[in-house]
């Protein structure tokens, strides 16, 4: 629900001859609020309905449009899958007069015009909505020329995007006691923000998840966003040219996890395949836990493209997969991307070379439930 601040807030209260605006947000996959902005009264209710993907209404001010208002109205990522119907609301209801701001901070969209007013002055007033979209755009997106008067000027004539990253990953430590087959354990464990809830016992019948390397010469991951149980494991299959999967970290989507952190990740080495091979050489890996897992090709230049995927990402916080695409490319962009060379050998076409997936970091809920590193080396 949108939180209330600065002559706006969320109510149900009825008001005679109140009217109700209704904005869709995202509609069609556009990066539009639909109107982009409205003309209200006190009293009057905004009622926002999100659409697929995962957008926000998040407060700003006309100056810095794509910079969130200290204490303003922000409704928090809505996470939408394709289908959903009906698409679910956020109101809030109008207090005065006032020209009010707003923007979307899913990285990028601000940066292409996904802002909204309420109330803003007309054209040609240079504080009107048109100036306001505009500034959102050259601040933020890929305008040419200054931003603003306080903007220096460079060699170039086109500003550079101002890419923001995202917030890191936040965990907590929690001890719980589990009993399972007859005996108890007492675990330390990591809980990870937004994780589901689930067992924290291997699936009854776990799963074997596909997923193809670089189909129909792409570079890409099919599919590159999944989710996968305890006990399931994840095989990827190389298609040509010659890619990998290596293990990174959201922070650091081109980069390998070792090299970040130190802790060791999995890797696939180089798999070179031919363009007219019919059979493909695998990897797998084994789901020990629910921790978002991240991971890139490492190959020059393909983490720069998008080639990234991620296994179990929370989608209802800013550490989701379209965060993590949008932080491989400009990270990719700006830094050579690490080898995917490993010690491990590659695979004749048609086998199979498994590794368990080696995390810093076990998945689990802020529930305090859900997965228990030292039950699951005890039980696996």
């Amino acid at each position: 629900m949108i939180t209330t601040s600065l002559g706006l807030t969320l109510a149900a209260l009825p008001v005679a001859f109140a009217a109700t605006f209704t904005v869709q947000v995202g509609a069609g996959g556009n990066l539009t609020y639909d109107p982009e902005f409205v003309l209200a009264n006190p009293g009057d209710t905004i009622n926002f309905v999100f659409n697929p993907k995962n957008h926000t209404v998040t407060q700003s001010s006309f100056d810095t449009p794509c910079v969130a208002l200290p204490g303003g109205v922000d409704s928090g990522f809505v996470p939408v899958p394709a289908g959903t119907n009906p698409p679910p609301p956020s109101q809030l209801v109008v207090q005065d007069t006032s020209p009010h701001w707003f923007y979307c901070r899913q990285t990028g969209h601000c940066g292409q015009g996904m802002v909204f007013a309420i109330n803003p002055p007309a054209d040609p007033n240079p504080r009107s909505f048109s100036a306001f979209k505009a500034l959102a755009i050259a601040q933020n997106g890929t305008a040419s020329a200054s931003a603003s008067s306080s903007t220096t000027s460079s060699a170039s004539s086109t500003a550079t995007s101002a890419f923001v990253t995202p917030p890191p990953p936040q965990w907590q430590s929690a001890t719980a006691t589990v009993t399972f087959d007859g005996s108890v354990y007492t675990t330390t464990y990591t809980s990870y923000d937004g994780t589901p809830r689930t067992s924290p016992y291997p699936a009854a019948n776990p799963v074997d998840h596909k997923i193809v390397v670089g189909p129909n010469g792409q570079l890409s991951y099919s599919p590159a966003n999944i989710t996968a149980s305890i006990g399931d494991t994840v095989t990827f299959e190389f298609h040509p040219k010659n890619h990998t999967v290596t293990q990174s970290s959201f922070l650091h989507p081109c980069e390998a996890l070792e090299v970040t952190s130190g802790t060791p990740g999995f890797k696939s080495g180089f798999r070179p395949v031919d363009a007219n091979a019919t059979d493909f050489p695998t990897f797998q890996i084994k789901i020990n836990d629910t921790a978002p897992i991240w991971g890139y090709c490492g190959q020059t230049g393909h983490c720069a493209a998008g080639m990234v995927f991620a296994i179990n990402a929370v989608e209802s916080g800013p550490n989701n997969f379209e965060n993590f695409l949008a932080l491989a490319k400009e990270e990719g962009n700006q830094t050579s991307t690490s080898t995917g060379s490993s010690s491990a050998t590659s695979s004749a076409p048609g086998s199979k070379n498994t590794n368990a997936a080696v995390l810093s970091r076990v998945g689990s809920s802020v529930f305090l439930g859900l997965t228990f590193f030292g039950l699951m080396a005890v039980m696996l």
